[in-house]
């Protein structure tokens, strides 16, 4: 894993080591039986649930530490992770994991310590671990499919209930190596911003659309702020390919924030076994653009969200599962 930080400032880090990347294999393995096991299945998701306080102590509390306080860049990244079996990545639209793998396991505990796994149905029909891959014909797409640069987002950030968590575990990297996770943390962008535009930033002058990949088209929020809740450690909410500001001060202080992200910007690029855990309420995150030449041997993580408080989406949420309407 390569990171380099504008700012000098690194992300939180847990390096999982030979002995206790074997452990976590040998319980991710018990999961993965009995073979054709569904991942989406909430008998599934409870036995890797009860799975998690099995992995090793060092993983653990640093997950726990992480989603107590998750620090000035508001990025935890995990070494070390086992993946088993890795096919040949694949390049179908909205391709998502349905069956279980160690890969998805891992994913799955780890979404458990932070809190609950979630998913949303109308973004690759709910599925709980999605793979984000390069699509041939949609390079240029502002979204999970493209290979270009991707803006710096709050992810979903039209939707009520956001997640809290964006986990993005590497099962492999891209050929050249320089497509990168860039993540930015309003703690570190905060005392950059100036105080008008800090002032319309905790406004409700903007108005955010959905992504494409929830097929929502001419949908959008009802006007709200960009930054919310104790004016000392807000909460971001920002998507700058689908935030649009209504007045004219909000303008200016999108185009300041855009500026102070690019400046205190971290970039990692992962590898194989690297999970990067976003916390998506104070950091943005988005990638570096690379080239992909669909053989198999492509860009692949698998990406799932987690909440801290279930409880809040129960009203979206069909007999209290995991998939939010």
């Amino acid at each position: 894993m390569t990171v380099t930080a504008k700012t000098g400032v690194r992300p939180q880090t847990v390096t999982v080591d030979a002995e206790d990347a074997q452990l976590t294999e040998r319980i991710a393995g018990r999961l993965v039986e009995p073979a054709g096991a569904l991942i989406d299945s909430p008998d599934w998701l409870a036995r890797a649930r009860r799975a998690w306080p099995e992995l090793p102590a060092g993983l653990t509390r640093g997950l726990r530490e992480f989603r107590r306080d998750s620090g000035r860049t508001g990025t935890l990244l995990v070494r070390g992770l086992p993946l088993g079996q890795v096919p040949p990545t694949p390049v179908e639209p909205g391709s998502v994991q349905r069956d279980a793998t160690v890969a998805a396991a891992v994913l799955a505990m780890i979404a458990s310590g932070l809190g609950d796994p979630v998913a949303y149905r109308p973004e690759k029909t709910g599925a709980i671990v999605q793979n984000v891959v390069p699509v041939p014909g949609q390079e240029d797409y502002q979204s999970n499919a493209g290979s270009v640069l991707l803006t710096f987002h709050t992810e979903n950030a039209f939707h009520p209930h956001r997640p809290d968590f964006v986990m993005l575990l590497c099962l492999r990297a891209d050929h050249e190596r320089v497509a990168g996770l860039r993540t930015a943390c309003i703690r570190e962008v905060l005392p950059l911003i100036s105080e008008e535009s800090r002032q319309a930033l905790f406004s409700r002058e903007f108005v955010t659309a959905p992504p494409p990949s929830f097929g929502l088209d001419g949908a959008g929020t009802a006007p709200h702020a960009v930054l919310t809740g104790a004016p000392d450690d807000p909460d971001i909410c920002v998507d700058l390919a689908a935030t649009e500001p209504q007045t004219q001060r909000a303008k200016v202080a999108m185009h300041e924030l855009q500026e102070l992200f690019d400046r205190t910007a971290l970039n990692a690029s992962l590898g194989p076994g690297e999970l990067a855990i976003v916390d998506n309420r104070v950091t943005v995150h988005g990638r570096t653009a690379f080239r992909p030449r669909y053989d198999g041997q492509d860009r692949w993580l698998q990406r799932t969200f987690a909440v801290t408080d279930l409880r809040r989406s129960r009203g979206m949420r069909d007999t209290d599962g995991y998939v939010l309407d």
